[in-house]
């Protein structure tokens, strides 16, 4: 069997007893975590906008959208949603892989669960396990530094086979669905280059088109099924450096969602062992007013993806991959917040002043994908050197967030996105999300997400 086919076997045969208790225990946290952080996107910029924009896409009522107390054609709420899942950089990632899996997988997969009805708690949760091993595992395949999107490009591919799943396609058309998600396979990092809210949207086309491929495949439109290993398939085409062999050895051994990490900042993760870094600093005496200037020093990856330079100009895009401004934040109030992002807060002189003391540096590491360890240091004006340094990302399988801790950050995104609506919907999600594998229904989900009653 080809790679594709082997994916396939794994995403079909896979059964909810397969997964131990750390998988489920995992799937059912960033479920929580992920509706979470797409309810707090409904708030942020552009979100509107591109709510409007899906809108003219067509009438019909097909699945919820978080935070909106409405209804869109299932394409179009998988859309949105991915969208706002991953517009604040808020979303869970698998490190190694350098893949936000939850993001496309989750706002597919419940659309479609919230379309169809009556899918099984424990389908969703094994459905959303095995999606999380594709993505990540072709993620983990790759061995160069990232030139595509990967939260999106390897998304697509791990959303299109959770989908067959709760369809119960055949092996064919799980097949002939992989084939559509290459076709439909898009996003480079340019956007993460200029900081441009395309990122996001690129999730939201996979998410998108993940449903697309599986439509297609099920009205018998056959796609081309050597779509991992083939001349123009995704290794060949999407990556430099790759070794796929162990990724499919692992298969029902390693379970990726259990190697998820939590994001404990709405920013790039790449900026957030920085952040933790800084918040050890301050604990050491640093304060705006004090440091003379504050160097972070990191693998390659780190100063690649948020070394960008403090601009007075900053969208809310470009300021969550920005660590000079993140660390400016922190320095100041201890963290970085949901409402650290806003047009006042980004034009604060305070904050400008100390970003511009900040700055990254590439400890020349040949580790592509390696996001530490990471040293900061703080010259102070009075000559004195403070430093800290970071092992372990805060919110990784390494040094994991307390239940306490994930449920408030949960909370925090319902309040952030609701309002004086929220009620007790958080609550309720906590209460459904826990005991999720006894549910028939996963469908009310998607309506207590949208801001709607049980």
């Amino acid at each position: 069997m080809n790679s594709a086919q082997k994916f396939v076997t794994h995403a079909l045969t896979t059964r909810f007893s397969d997964l131990p208790p750390e998988a489920v225990r995992a799937a059912k946290t960033f479920i929580l975590d992920t509706i979470g952080v797409g309810i707090a996107g409904r708030r942020a910029p552009l979100a509107d906008d591109v709510f409007g924009a899906v809108s003219n896409w067509g009438a019909g009522e097909g699945a919820h959208v978080f935070g909106r107390q409405c209804k869109l054609p299932t394409l179009n709420a998988a859309f949105v949603n991915g969208f706002q899942i991953h517009c604040q950089e808020y979303d869970c990632v698998h490190e190694t892989a350098v893949v936000h899996p939850l993001a496309t997988i989750l706002s597919s997969l419940l659309a479609v669960a919230d379309e169809r009805g009556n899918v099984a708690g424990k389908e969703f949760i094994a459905a959303v396990a095995v999606a999380v091993d594709i993505a990540a595992g072709l993620g983990v395949a790759a061995k160069s530094g990232i030139r595509f999107f990967r939260p999106a490009n390897a998304g697509i591919f791990g959303a299109a086979l959770g989908i067959a799943r709760l369809r119960e396609f055949s092996e064919q058309q799980a097949l002939d669905a992989l084939g559509y998600a290459l076709a439909f396979c898009s996003g480079t990092m340019q956007a993460h280059v200029e900081g441009k809210p395309a990122l996001p949207l690129q999730i939201a086309n996979a998410a998108r088109g993940a449903v697309a491929a599986c439509d297609i495949s099920a009205a018998g439109v056959p796609g081309p099924n050597d779509v991992i290993d083939g001349p123009f398939g995704y290794l060949q085409l999407f990556e430099t450096e790759t070794d796929i062999a162990p990724v499919l050895q692992s298969l029902g051994k390693v379970w990726r969602i259990a190697e998820v990490s939590h994001k404990p900042f709405p920013t790039g993760r790449a900026a957030q062992g920085g952040i933790v870094a800084v918040q050890k600093l301050r604990d050491l005496g640093a304060t705006p007013e004090s440091i003379e200037k504050l160097t972070l020093t990191a693998p390659p990856l780190i100063h690649r993806l948020v070394g960008r330079p403090y601009r007075h100009d900053m969208t809310a895009n470009y300021a969550r991959l920005c660590f000079a401004y993140c660390g400016a934040v922190t320095l100041a109030n201890g963290a970085v917040g949901l409402e650290d992002f806003s047009a006042e807060r980004l034009a604060d002189p305070d904050i400008a002043l100390t970003a511009q003391k900040i700055s990254v540096i590439d400890d020349g590491s040949s580790d592509p994908a390696a996001f530490t360890p990471q040293f900061a240091t703080a010259l102070l004006k009075n000559g004195e050197s403070l430093k800290a340094e970071v092992r372990s990302l805060y919110g990784s399988p390494a040094d994991p967030l307390t239940e306490t801790a994930h449920i408030e950050k949960f909370r925090r995104c319902v309040r952030f996105g609701l309002g004086d609506h929220s009620g007790d919907c958080d609550q309720k999600l906590i209460e459904i999300v826990e005991e999720l594998e006894m549910r028939a229904d996963v469908s009310i989900l998607s309506r207590l997400a949208a801001g709607m009653q049980e």
